[in-house]
């Protein structure tokens, strides 16, 4: 079985380290401990006394101060990892964590996972290539020298940086490695710890290089590992759950997320709030426990941009200045079928082409893969469909050879709504009012990834609410727009009363209206 040996960099809160040290340690683990250097020393003999009687608890081999984005944070965790391999000949794995970190599942449930998974999980991308890094310095990083913390001392780090490049300092990457970047809470096995160990003994020319890189810890145990273990025994994840704001803040946690906290696919997650102490108290029990079956639902990233969003909704994409001076053709009509539940639009659209031939496709903006002709590309996705929203329209009409056309459209788009009947066009608007049960509500949750078939009954209790309260204010945005030619059908009303607003829309008689409205299992799900 396996047993782990956690490397913990800390530099505040003693008391929040015992209490984690303790209960790592309760279940047979160990436990490395690098306490920053530069923090208070009373707090760091505090730390001594109170776990120096703990057979599983050691400290790195040295001290050393550490800064963000500095070299400092690499060695300290190196210094930690020589110890753990000294101490706890009986690790199987090495968990790199921080003093913020806390476990979201029982050990059992841990030293299963890493049983039957035998990989080293580390975020490892190439850095050049891939994305990871979304904004501000990325090849500056390692091509040229970083001698001063960016943080502490700005002048500095940007003076030599600005340097360098008016000189021409470049430096060349060590030929035979490919840097990659990645997270840097990971797991790795004993003999990839080991490997890595030794490559720093040998490959002093490596060690040089990235002792001046920037923000190493994200670049150099990423590159390492790839340099030294084939690719299909890593597993590019992270097993620590950590979102970040906006902002590129880490998302704290606090006493209200531990159901959410368990229901991730993550052994540890990553910041726990110091004042969640409900929180802490509840996940330290949960560590020691046993026979607890977890329900994975995994919604929480999902779940965290569905609650941010809500206040913020705006226009998603600005009219170019071609888009804005186009027009869909005076003459020609365009009519939207705007509801909530696709399948009931499509299957009133489906009688709608049946009875009048008039041309028709369904949500294009919203479906990927809604059926629509080539017309050179622009079609390909929605974003390039949203974008060029009028040149798509204008080149459907122009495909069909007619002048009046149907369309499917979800009511959260209000913004084309608008754009549409701004056109000089004529454009008309049905929408269709559905009831909404709770089963139809979860299905929805799941579709837009909010929950999974695991979500406990406590999630939607929250969300389902929420989601209904969307729907019905799409609903009423629409009606305070106060569009022309605009008519409406609810579920809760008669057929008669659907007979004038499909007549409007169309521009048919009631009989044709008639037979429309009768479209068998309309509001059926």
């Amino acid at each position: 079985m396996s047993k782990i040996a956690y490397i913990l960099l800390c530099h505040k809160d003693p008391e929040a380290i015992i209490q984690q040290a303790n209960q790592l340690t309760a279940t047979g683990d160990f436990i490395s401990i690098h306490f920053d250097a530069s923090a208070d020393p009373k707090s760091f003999e505090q730390l001594q006394k109170a776990l120096g009687e703990n057979p599983n608890v050691t400290f790195a081999t040295k001290r050393i101060k550490c800064g963000w984005g500095e070299w400092s944070l690499v060695q300290a965790t190196l210094y930690a990892i020589e110890a753990a391999l000294k101490e706890f000949p009986k690790a199987t794995h090495f968990y790199m964590l921080s003093g913020d970190c806390m476990a979201i599942k029982t050990s059992e449930y841990v030293h299963n996972f890493l049983d039957d998974h035998d990989c080293d999980f580390i975020e490892s991308f190439d850095f050049f290539e891939s994305d990871w890094i979304k904004t501000g310095m990325k090849k500056d990083r390692l091509i040229y020298r970083h001698f001063f913390n960016e943080r502490e001392r700005k002048r500095l780090f940007y003076g030599a940086y600005n340097m360098q490049k008016r000189l021409g300092l470049e430096r060349s990457i060590p030929s035979d490695i490919q840097v990659q970047i990645g997270s840097q809470w990971w797991c790795l096995r004993r003999p990839t710890v080991e490997a890595v160990m030794e490559f720093t003994r040998k490959r002093r020319d490596v060690m040089r290089f990235f002792r001046t890189t920037w923000i190493p810890d994200e670049t150099f145990f990423q590159t390492v590992v790839r340099h030294l273990i084939p690719g299909d025994e890593i597993n590019t994840r992270t097993l620590t759950f950590l979102m970040f704001t906006d902002y590129g803040m880490p998302l704290v946690f606090y006493n209200d997320h531990y159901d959410l906290l368990l229901n991730q696919d993550f052994l540890f997650a990553r910041k726990i709030s110091p004042e969640a102490t409900d929180l802490k108290e509840r996940l330290g029990k949960l560590y020691a426990s046993s026979d607890i079956e977890f329900r994975i639902s995994g919604e929480g990233p999902s779940l965290f941009k569905f609650v941010t969003e809500r206040g913020r909704v705006g226009r998603r994409f600005a009219n170019r200045f071609w888009e804005t001076e186009a027009t869909l053709g005076r003459e020609r009509e365009l009519m939207i079928l705007v509801c909530k539940k696709w399948h009931v639009a499509k299957r009133l659209l489906g009688k709608i082409k049946q009875e009048t031939n008039i041309p028709a496709v369904d949500y294009l903006f919203q479906e990927e893969h809604t059926d629509l002709p080539d017309l050179g590309g622009i079609q390909a996705t929605i974003e390039k469909r949203t974008r060029h929203r009028r040149a798509l329209i204008r080149m459907l009409f122009d495909y069909f050879q007619s002048n009046r056309m149907i369309i499917c459209m979800d009511p959260g788009s209000l913004d084309l709504l608008h754009d549409f009947y701004s056109d000089r066009s004529t454009t008309r608007a049905l929408e269709i009012q559905c009831d909404y049960s709770e089963e139809y509500l979860k299905g929805h949750a799941s579709r837009i990834g909010l929950a999974g078939e695991q979500t406990p009954m406590e999630t939607f209790n929250r969300i389902l609410p929420t989601i209904l309260r969307d729907i019905d204010d799409e609903s009423d945005a629409i009606r305070d727009a106060d569009f022309e030619n605009y008519s409406r059908i609810r579920q809760k009303d008669e057929i008669g009363d659907f007979l004038d607003p499909i007549a409007n829309f169309l521009s048919v008689n009631q009989d044709k209206a008639r037979e429309i409205a009768m479209t068998p299992h309309l509001f059926s799900d």
